[in-house]
């Protein structure tokens, strides 16, 4: 499978067939208590992995702060044969790669014949090369390439791509709106060389977009000769609806909020921006859309890979447009129409597991999560490559949790200890590279968890789970852990209430993602670890949880836990009458399975090797 090791889309879970490989929460025992008392120190947020000035590989960004989804200018250039062109000239391929070399880099040179291979592998896919030598003292030569080649002295075309180093790739698709930029792989790098790459991120990129498939991975930092281009001589794009707001909607908004849509309204035209410019203000502004709850230390880059926030600069110039003229713009300018696949995402799934009959979600009110039970029948232990979780109704279905619970065991014990797959709009397939898996028991029963939203007009649902299975055992095992609390009481009224529960960590490990989980009264919530030396770090700060958004936390880079740290997970709850979710303020909580109940449950996605 074609996806970066540890840079998966959304949080699994495995059902536990024996003893689960973190132990068991000792608050299980009645160890564990909860307390009113406020969080008065808060430790050192987990710092972001800095690169070895001696050794550098591509690292993972966030794609959003890299400049994915913006639209270039429409710059002119003239190449290496004389011959004037713009951008815009490129138009009629599917995707153009504007790759960056020189011939003084050594990363350039041994770049070379794997850019001058890719050029010829894809000219036939629809993919157009435009090459470009960002240093001006530089003695250009583009023999061994066949498309054109730009010696860019002035620095213009540089600057408006703002290139980062001399090996940097970036695609383009037909309405110049980037697609990817970083590195074409991870093959050679500052310090080492490799007999082969392990990641092809421009080819498995390019092989993404010409399916219609946004790239799993769209933004890397690229080694190579380090370029500062001059922001004077970049043209400016316009802030208009066509040049800049559609992007940033297109992006954030749109999955949710078009027809089919679980959004309440269509955000997908002009029209509807405008229309809706008031609400679209006042949720940016507050930061209550897009969802996303965590917030980090003030690095250069998010440490969330799946960071859903808008970008400082995107807030400020959507906003901006919203308060201003709103002008609409050259629809020359604007981004190609997004498509919405209806297949399967992951490929033909080996097995496809189904609700056994259409869910009445009724037009009007709320309604009670359903949880319904699928049996598997597997005569053997299957490990899970793909997976991909299906509603019928989209525009209804909120989000859905997948539990596989081992034959013989209870509900509750898999729901504590990970769950199996997740749904939430943007977010619903799952591909594990080679070596990585994660196990179905035999036997096992698939709990779908359902919560669904009346939109004012009754339909059905009959959501499905598709998978794809490895031939054999992998190396690597994806599994997830539940760091829970059962023994706690909330008291009456008490508005800032804490639990705290902790687990121990046999083994070194690597931390993929955090999920923090709670119901209608969950407040806040945070996870930290605690290393064999003592000293504590935030992993997770989630300082306004909302129970109707149930949200994973991936890091962009593995948290590594040493064996003997510790993980804690603390939540706060409001059982006042402040808290209008509250069923009764009146009345003391305790743990259990309904939301007038409460959890207190921390999900930790790691993964370790097999032996």
């Amino acid at each position: 499978m074609r996806l970066i090791a540890l840079a998966f889309t959304f949080v699994v879970g495995i059902a536990i067939a024996q003893e689960p490989v973190i132990k068991k929460n000792p608050f299980r025992d009645g160890s564990g208590k909860g307390t009113t008392e406020p969080d008065t120190k808060k430790p050192e947020p987990t710092p972001v992995a800095k690169a070895d000035p001696v050794k550098n590989a591509p690292r993972v960004l966030r794609a959003a702060e890299a400049g994915v989804g913006r639209l270039i200018p429409d710059v002119a250039f003239t190449d290496l044969a004389g011959k004037a062109g713009k951008l815009s000239d490129f138009k009629s391929a599917k995707f153009t790669v504007v790759a960056f070399t020189n011939t003084t880099c050594p990363l350039c040179k041994k770049y070379t014949p794997v850019l001058a291979r890719l050029e010829k592998e894809y000219a036939s896919k629809g993919v157009a090369f435009l090459f470009v030598n960002p240093t001006a003292t530089d003695k250009p030569d583009g023999s061994a390439f066949t498309g054109r080649y730009v010696h860019d002295t002035s620095g213009k075309l540089t600057a408006a791509l703002n290139a980062t180093s001399t090996t940097e790739v970036i695609v383009l698709d037909a309405a110049r709106t980037v697609v990817y930029r970083g590195a074409i792989d991870d093959q050679y790098g500052l310090g080492y060389s490799l007999d082969a790459p392990r990641n092809k991120y421009l080819s498995v990129s390019l092989d993404d977009a010409l399916t219609g498939k946004t790239p799993t991975v769209a933004a890397t930092t690229a080694p190579g000769c380090a370029l500062e281009p001059d922001a004077g001589k970049a043209t400016p794009v316009a802030l208009t609806y066509h040049a800049r707001i559609e992007r940033i909607v297109q992006a954030n908004c749109v999955e949710c909020h078009r027809a089919g849509g679980v959004g309440p309204f269509s955000l997908d035209t002009y029209d509807d921006v405008v229309a809706h410019k008031g609400a679209i203000k006042k949720v940016v502004d507050t930061g209550t859309m897009p969802p996303w709850f965590a917030v980090h230390a003030k690095t250069e880059h998010s440490p969330f890979a799946n960071d859903r926030s808008l970008t400082d600069a995107d807030k400020k110039d959507l906003l901006a447009f919203l308060s201003g003229d709103m002008k609409k713009g050259d629809a020359a300018d604007a981004p190609l129409p997004r498509k919405y696949e209806s297949g399967w995402l992951i490929g033909k799934p080996d097995t496809v597991f189904q609700l056994p009959k259409p869910v009445a979600i009724k037009a009007e009110g709320v309604m009670g999560y359903q949880t319904i039970r699928v049996e598997t029948n597997f005569e053997e232990d299957r490990w899970v490559q793909a997976l991909e979780v299906q509603p019928t109704a989209r525009e209804v279905t909120h989000h859905v949790l997948v539990f596989a619970v081992a034959k013989g065991a209870r509900l509750s014990a898999g729901e504590a200890a990970g769950f199996f797959a997740v749904y939430v709009p943007g977010n619903n397939s799952l591909i594990y590279p080679d070596g990585y898996a994660k196990k179905l028991p035999k036997g096992a029963t698939l709990y779908f968890q359902m919560h669904y939203t009346p939109n004012g007009k009754a339909t059905t649902d009959q959501t499905k789970i598709g998978m794809v299975f490895t031939k054999q055992a992998p190396r690597h095992e994806v599994q997830v852990a539940g760091i829970s609390n059962h023994r706690f009481e909330i008291p009456a009224g008490d508005g800032n209430y804490r639990v705290e529960a902790k687990i121990p960590v046999p083994f070194d490990a690597k931390v993929l993602a955090l999920f923090p989980h709670a119901h209608v009264r969950g407040k806040a919530a945070k996870f930290e670890i605690k290393t064999p030396e003592g000293k504590t770090a935030t992993m997770l700060d989630v300082p306004h949880y909302d129970f109707n958004w149930q949200l994973q936390y991936r890091f962009a880079d593995p948290v590594t836990a040493p064996r003997g740290s510790s993980l804690t997970y603390t939540a706060w709850y409001d059982n006042s009458d402040k808290n209008p979710a509250n069923p009764d303020s009146k009345k003391p909580v305790r743990w259990g399975q309904q939301t007038y109940e409460e959890m207190h449950l921390g999900y930790v996605e790691y993964v370790i090797d097999r032996k």
